[in-house]
């Protein structure tokens, strides 16, 4: 399967899954339960766009500071801006709420959205590879744990990758936690 036809197949997937609110609501518990294992640690999310399964509310829950991604350049690994719930916010790249906070911070956590995942650990994204970028470069730097964040419909029995691909070190779903 070639990464366009698995994007169409996802995205069909998670569409039909987001319809479904307690799958959320159980998504968020398990992610909840994760975190408290990184209580303390620069955590960053994703403000969910289209039908992307939303993990504000487990961050909301997050001991720890919090860190919203933003897009400087095409072609370059994001940073992150400090975050707090009622923050204020600006429209940036792809249309993403972003924190007006000029303050930068380097996450030890990462919520990865995605498209589709396999039990491999890869993700499918809408290819721009803005978190492969992020993910090789924070790893250069130090510790980082990459958490995937998506409904269980939206596995794939293989994900097509490419050199550049970077893993997650856990996937996170309504049905629970899968370790790569």
């Amino acid at each position: 399967m070639k990464k366009q036809e698995a994007r169409l197949t996802a995205l069909k997937a998670r569409e039909a899954a987001h319809a479904d609110p307690a799958a959320s609501a159980r998504a968020n518990d398990w992610l909840a339960t994760m975190l408290a294992h990184h209580a303390g640690q620069r955590l960053a999310f994703y403000m969910p766009i289209r039908t992307e399964l939303d993990p504000r509310p487990a961050v909301e829950t997050h001991d720890g500071p919090l860190c919203l991604p933003v897009v400087r350049h095409s072609g370059e690994p994001l940073v992150f801006r400090h975050w707090q719930p009622g923050a204020a916010m600006v429209q940036g790249e792809f249309g993403i709420q972003v924190p007006v906070s000029a303050l930068e911070m380097r996450p030890e956590v990462i919520i990865v959205p995605m498209l589709a995942f396999d039990r491999r650990g890869y993700r499918l994204g809408y290819g721009g590879g803005f978190y492969d970028r992020t993910l090789e470069a924070l790893r250069a730097q130090g510790p980082v744990t990459a958490i995937g964040f998506a409904f269980s419909a939206q596995e794939l029995p293989h994900v097509p990758t490419e050199p550049t691909d970077q893993k997650l070190d856990l996937i996170v779903t309504e049905i629970g936690i899968l370790q790569p």
